[in-house]
């Protein structure tokens, strides 16, 4: 029994170390201006910088805590390269000093070269977040302007395309996909969620028109299987289901279960030129986001998954914040600075003394994404510009 302590404590020694006072959550929360915003984003931006690998990537591929010894060992080369992949997602939208830019350089390489990540076992297949994430970098990194050099352009569609073809190849049949196996066990998987497919969707646009070799079916599918996972009450499913769970009690498929994927949704299909998600249903996506707020905040940091009220889990924060930015980017310019206000003090009041941030305690990405997704958000209200798209081709909107 000292021998199992004795290993907690040395797992738990190799996770950052929080910063900060715990925030006070679910109490009202003052808006922020835009320099307030440059504060938080440059604290953010500095953490990142410092917690950079030698070998360019962030974090590590080992087990970093007591509480994820049931995944596979590929699970974490999986979540090192999704957290890497957003760590270099943010730096693509920071001040392009010598210090971000080496550290981009760095990090770029290393997904570049890195091994792919593979799927575990039977029932973990989290190499998805990698494929996920890692495709949406390529993408965005190929689209900066700083990496036009043929030789960049090169190398990130290389590493791009492979990352796209395991998404090709895992697809489930409804056309989505997910980090776990369905209740067939296949080489295909056979469960998905709406948030993980949602996520891609315009960056699979956005690789088209850059000219990649994407299957647009791809792409199609997943629109569709994201449009199915739509519910009456405005709600969007956790995943797929023919036969909806019932929206009865605190069910996750509850809009105050769903606040995150809404916005989620709503971003992917309104870029996909979906005509049902107008203006209006992306204020109203917004408005909910704000209106039951409480609920991401009682899931906050959260140790167990989806104990909080509607099966919300405390990995749902930083992740909903970016997406409802990216949804205030679709709106019109004039009405998108009062929503950027209300989403920086959401981040604002969770950001500890170092920078960092962390809705879910688990080993190192749980600082690499929040972070990256904390950032970002916070981004999307100050340098809009920066979060690059190609020029547009013939392909559909």
């Amino acid at each position: 029994m000292s021998a199992l302590a004795a290993l907690g404590l040395l797992l738990a020694a190799q996770a950052p170390a929080p910063a900060g006072d715990t925030p006070r959550m679910a109490q009202p929360v003052p808006q922020l201006s835009p320099d307030d915003g440059r504060t938080v984003f440059a604290k953010a931006i500095r953490w990142i910088v410092e917690q950079q690998d030698p070998s360019g990537a962030w974090g590590h591929d080992k087990v970093g805590s007591l509480w994820e010894l049931n995944y596979s060992k590929a699970s974490f080369h999986a979540w090192q390269y999704a957290g890497s992949a957003l760590c270099c997602q943010t730096l693509l939208v920071a001040d392009e000093t010598p210090q971000v830019l080496e550290a981009r350089k760095r990090g770029l390489e290393w997904l570049a070269t890195s091994p792919i990540a593979k799927r575990g076992n039977h029932w973990d297949v989290d190499s998805t977040w990698a494929a996920l994430y890692g495709f949406q970098c390529m993408v965005q990194a190929a689209s900066h302007p700083y990496y036009a050099s043929s030789e960049w352009q090169s190398k990130l569609r290389a590493r791009g395309e492979e990352l796209y073809e395991y998404l090709e190849k895992h697809q489930d049949p409804a056309g989505g996909w997910g980090y776990y196996e369905g209740p067939v066990v296949s080489r295909r998987p056979t469960w998905s969620t709406s948030f993980s497919t949602a996520c891609v969707i315009p960056f699979l646009l956005d690789a088209e028109r850059l000219g990649w070799k994407i299957d647009p079916a791809v792409r199609a599918r997943a629109v569709e299987y994201v449009r199915r996972c739509r519910l009456p009450n405005g709600a969007v499913s956790y995943s797929f289901d023919p036969i909806p769970r019932r929206l009865v009690g605190e069910s996750i498929d509850d809009v105050k279960g769903s606040l995150g994927r809404i916005q989620v949704a709503n971003w992917a299909l309104v870029r996909a030129g979906e005509r049902k998600v107008t203006p209006d249903r992306l204020r109203w996506g917004l408005e909910q986001f704000f209106e039951h707020h409480k609920f991401l905040d009682v899931a906050y940091q959260r140790p167990v998954p989806h104990e909080a009220y509607y099966a919300n889990a405390g990995y749902f924060y930083f992740f909903g914040h970016y997406y409802a930015a990216r949804v205030v980017q679709e709106l019109p310019e004039a009405e998108q600075e009062a929503w950027h206000r209300k989403l920086r003090g959401e981040i604002a009041k969770v950001q500890r003394t170092d920078g960092s941030m962390a809705d879910f305690i688990g080993s190192f990405y749980s600082w690499t994404y929040a972070t990256s997704f904390g950032a970002m958000t916070i981004a999307l209200g100050l340098h809009p510009e920066r979060f690059h798209r190609p020029a547009a081709t013939n392909a559909p909107r």
